[in-house]
């Protein structure tokens, strides 16, 4: 995940299991699930390959949308 807390304060966070960040109290900009459900039919064991596909399915205005949002406090409000 690539949080930011209500601070503004950005960071990478890994999570296990079904844990995520707003369990404690900070917000998602994105996040990404490397768990082999999430891409085993279409990439079996090759995970650095489905990580760097996945790459190109962000929606990088959403994430700078949700990034302006959280600096405005309105994320989640």
């Amino acid at each position: 995940f690539v949080t930011v807390s209500k601070e503004g304060k950005l960071a990478i966070e890994t999570r296990p299991n079904q844990d995520n960040p707003m369990m404690d109290g900070k917000r998602a900009l994105m996040g990404n699930d490397v768990w082999e459900h999430a891409y085993y039919l279409n990439y079996q064991n090759r995970r650095a390959d489905y990580l760097k596909a996945w790459w190109n399915t962000v929606n990088w205005a959403k994430v700078a949308e949700r990034y302006a949002a959280a600096k405005a406090g309105t994320l989640g409000a």
